[in-house]
């Protein structure tokens, strides 16, 4: 494995890729902590369960850039790898996906790129989530370095099913049996029925709340 740097301006080492996506990982962290303080503050709500975050492998990197026809270097790993710094974002509910992909857009440092929407188009595996490719700034002692960082949003449900479905395809390299493949489709429909009936139970227990709340009231 071998990154090689251009003689560009701007990152050339790896070791600078690592200190640059890291420092972008932990601002896109730490907004979503304050954002998730602040709506629990206003709403008596956390949207958001827990956060995963990770730097790619120079490995996966090499191995992405080889798949898709590029020279393994520093350069086209910065320009055509949008998910060097990748963050998970795991919630309760699929009506809190959306509510935090608006939060993030309505940062005014963070410039969304690129969206996927696999939870309305769900991919044929039966894959959900919700992607967005955003940028943020990282601020250096001698300049600015606009970066980029993967989003995925999901409920607990999603992820379980998503952290499977990895496992599956990394042990069978991509060509699983075709009974697993149907096996998993299935089991998407499953998450997605169980989702869909926890968040109208959810929906049932505050309607009862504001309205004992509103008895007490009077």
């Amino acid at each position: 494995m071998e990154l090689k740097a251009d003689n560009g301006e701007g990152i050339d080492s790896w070791k600078e890729v690592t200190l640059i996506y890291s420092a972008a990982l932990r601002q896109i962290e730490t907004k979503m902590e304050i954002l998730n303080d602040e709506f629990q503050h206003v709403h008596q709500y956390n949207p958001i369960e827990h956060i995963k975050a990770r730097i790619k492998t120079p490995e996966s990197i090499v191995k992405k850039l080889k798949r898709n026809g590029y020279e393994s270097t520093i350069d086209n790993m910065v320009k055509y790898i949008n998910d060097i710094a990748g963050i998970r974002i795991i919630c309760s509910f699929t009506s809190d996906i959306y509510r935090i992909a608006d939060m993030i857009s309505e940062q005014r440092d963070i410039k969304v790129i690129a969206v996927k929407d696999y939870i309305t188009f769900p991919k044929a595996s039966g894959y959900k989530s919700y992607h967005m490719i955003v940028t943020v700034p990282v601020y250096l002692s001698d300049r600015t370095v606009d970066t980029k960082v993967e989003i995925q949003i999901r409920t607990v449900a999603m992820d379980f099913w998503a952290s499977l479905e990895h496992k599956i395809h990394y042990k069978f390299e991509g060509d699983a049996p075709e009974h697993i493949k149907s096996e998993l489709v299935e089991c998407a429909k499953m998450v997605s029925d169980l989702d869909a009936r926890m968040l109208s139970l959810n929906e049932e227990i505050l309607a009862i709340s504001r309205e004992r709340e509103k008895d007490e009231d009077m």
